[in-house]
């Protein structure tokens, strides 16, 4: 019996095959933020980091070209996942304090907040004072979360939301850096917590 033509689509030799390349530079993305997780800088060669995803370092190069390329890769990986996770948590909040605590939980969150990630941050705010496109990014960043931060936090204090949101924004970056400078295992709750009760002091100040 012959098979209709959408079924030998499906199931002969014209199906089309997923394509390698998304494997791969996923691979490499996951590759160089265990690698400099790791070492603790930028000082990490393409062929560590090939060697890790399982490739060659003429692959590596060939998918992104210098390490600086395969780096910005990474953190544009980082950021939107760290986004993804903030819009998630903000569709679930029902008040504007939900709303803050929602963007704390999602900074902090174990995707986020481990090793390897912070240990990339750290690596980040260093390329981005010399490398335009990192400071690109970083600008990006910097500018949805405060954003986000003065939205939530415009109900609770008025017009002092944006320069609530600037202090909780430093706090969440200052946390990261004091975490990338110590070996001690990431305690989202204790992080979370620790912004939270300066925090509380600014909603204690005058409501709109």
């Amino acid at each position: 019996m012959r098979l209709p033509r959408l079924a030998r689509f499906f199931w002969g030799r014209t199906v089309p095959k997923l394509g390698m390349e998304p494997i791969r530079k996923a691979a490499l993305v996951k590759a160089t933020i265990l690698e400099i997780g790791r070492v603790g800088s930028l000082d990490v060669t393409v062929g560590q980091i090939a060697k890790r995803a399982g490739m060659s370092t003429a692959l590596a190069h060939h998918y992104f070209g210098a390490k600086e390329d395969m780096f910005l890769a990474a953190m544009r990986h980082v950021l939107t996942l760290y986004g993804a996770e903030v819009r998630g948590a903000l569709h679930l909040a029902d008040t504007p304090e939900a709303r803050v605590n929602a963007i704390l939980r999602a900074s902090f969150s174990p995707s986020n907040f481990r090793r390897e990630v912070v240990g990339a941050w750290l690596n980040f705010w260093v390329l981005a004072q010399t490398v335009p496109q990192a400071r690109r990014l970083l600008a990006i960043y910097e500018r949805r979360l405060q954003s986000n931060l003065t939205a939530a936090l415009r109900p609770l204090v008025g017009d002092r939301a944006p320069r609530v949101a600037e202090s909780v924004g430093a706090m969440i970056d200052g946390v990261y850096l004091r975490q990338a400078l110590t070996r001690a295992t990431p305690d989202a709750g204790a992080a979370v917590a620790l912004i939270r009760s300066v925090l509380d002091t600014e909603l204690k100040g005058p409501r709109p």
